[in-house]
C-alpha cells in the first residue's frame, strides 16, 4: 500500500528509523532519511535517498523534505535523560526534551507544506512513559511528553493522521553506550517480564509503524510494541 509514496524518515540511520525505511522502500515507498552521521547515512541502502540534518537545525530539516511527502516518521533520539532523579543531568534532559519534543515539533512544521491531505505522521515514542522504573523519570518525561502530543496533534491536523508507536527495550545500537553486562541485565530482565518472553527487534516495531502509514482509519493512537505486559 506504499508503492509510488513518498516517505520522510527523521533519525533513519539506525535502529528503529534505519528498520521503517528499509521495509518502506521494500514496500514501494520513495523514501528519503535523515540524520546526523554521513556514513551511517550512506550505508542506509542503494534505493534510499538522504541527507544530513541535525534535527533542531529548522533549515536543514527542511531542505530535507520532499516536494510532496505522503508519510513523516519522526523517530529521532537517544538516551538522554537516562539516571536516579537525585543525581539526574538535568542538561541531559533538555537535550533530550529539544531532541523529542521541540526537535518533532519543528520537523512536523517543516513538513506541513508538502503532507498530503490524508498523509500521515508517526512520532516515536517509548515504554518508558507508560512503565514504572527506576533511574528513567528523565526519559519518561520525554516520551510521556511526545506521547500525550499525538491526540491533539491528530485533532489539529487532519485530514493528516498522527499516531505513535511506544516500543519496549528493543535490541538497538540505543543500547550500546551502556556496559554489556548492565545491557544484558535489562535485556534478561524485561524478557522473563513480557509476555512474549524476550526483547524486541528493530524490525518487528518498523511493520508497527508501516501499519500506522497504511491503514486509513487509525489517528490519534498510541500503540504499544512491547511483547505484552510485562507480568504482575
Amino acid at each position: 500500500m506504499l508503492e509510488g509514496s513518498a516517505v520522510l524518515v527523521v533519525g533513519g540511520s539506525s535502529g528503529i528509523g534505519l528498520a521503517t525505511a528499509r521495509a518502506a522502500r521494500a514496500a514501494g515507498a520513495e523514501v528519503t532519511v535523515t540524520g546526523r552521521d554521513e556514513a551511517r547515512l550512506r550505508a542506509a541502502g542503494d534505493r534510499i535517498a538522504w541527507r544530513v540534518a541535525e534535527l533542531g537545525d529548522h533549515d536543514a530539516i527542511t531542505a530535507a523534505v520532499p516536494e510532496r511527502l505522503d508519510h513523516l516518521v519522526l523517530a529521532a533520539g537517544d538516551a538522554a535523560g537516562i539516571g536516579p532523579v537525585a543525581g539526574l543531568d538535568l542538561a541531559s534532559v533538555r537535550r533530550g526534551l529539544d531532541t523529542k519534543v521541540i526537535g518533532f515539533l519543528g520537523a512536523i512544521q517543516a513538513a506541513l507544506p508538502a503532507l498530503r491531505p490524508g498523509g500521515s505522521i508517526t512520532l516515536v515514542g517509548a515504554a518508558s512513559a507508560r512503565n514504572a522504573a527506576p533511574g528513567a523519570v528523565g526519559l519518561a518525561m520525554i516520551n510521556g511528553a511526545v506521547e500525550a502530543a499525538v491526540a491533539s496533534l491528530a485533532a489539529e491536523l487532519a485530514p493528516v493522521r498522527v499516531n505513535a508507536v511506544s516500543p519496549g527495550v528493543v535490541d538497538t545500537a540505543w543500547w550500546s553506550g551502556f556496559p554489556a553486562e548492565a545491557r544484558e541485565a535489562v535485556f534478561t530482565q524485561y524478557g522473563k517480564a513480557a509476555t512474549i518472553g524476550r526483547v524486541g527487534t528493530a524490525d518487528e516495531v518498523a511493520q508497527a509503524i508501516l501499519a500506522l502509514l497504511t491503514n486509513p482509519y487509525l489517528t490519534g493512537a498510541v500503540l504499544p510494541v512491547d511483547g505484552g505486559p510485562a507480568a504482575a
